[in-house]
């Protein structure tokens, strides 16, 4: 328990660090990736007004999950976000990790994004 406790605190913490540096706009908003056991969720916010632009998830219906590895539906999650942030006209965005390591779901959502058309 007392482990578990303490890897969410230090993620928070790294998360509030990186989000000190981190500024999402209207024309080039802030892609945050959060990973649960389950599910990958992304959206895309504009922190001038504090609004989210987007979003996408391995739970919308869009995605299909159906014999497909996390990574691989992570990777789908960040296509679609990148085609439903093409629909509102933007093109580059800031790629938020939210305190997670760069590496797996996390950079497989930059990936599907970046092969989606968005510039990160």
């Amino acid at each position: 328990m007392y482990k578990v406790k303490l890897y969410k605190d230090n993620r928070i913490r790294r998360k509030l660090r990186v989000k000190k540096k981190i500024l999402g706009t209207f024309v080039m908003p802030r892609i945050s990736v959060f990973r649960s056991n389950t599910s990958i969720y992304a959206q895309m916010i504009d922190d001038d007004k504090g609004n989210t632009v987007c979003e996408a998830s391995t739970l919308s219906k869009d995605i299909v999950k159906k014999g497909k590895k996390k990574s691989e539906q992570a990777f789908e999650v960040g296509k679609l976000i990148a085609k439903k942030a093409l629909e509102k006209g933007i093109k580059e965005a800031v790629f938020d990790r939210n305190g997670y390591r760069y590496h797996g779901r996390v950079k497989s959502v930059a990936d599907g994004a970046r092969e989606g058309g968005l510039k990160i």
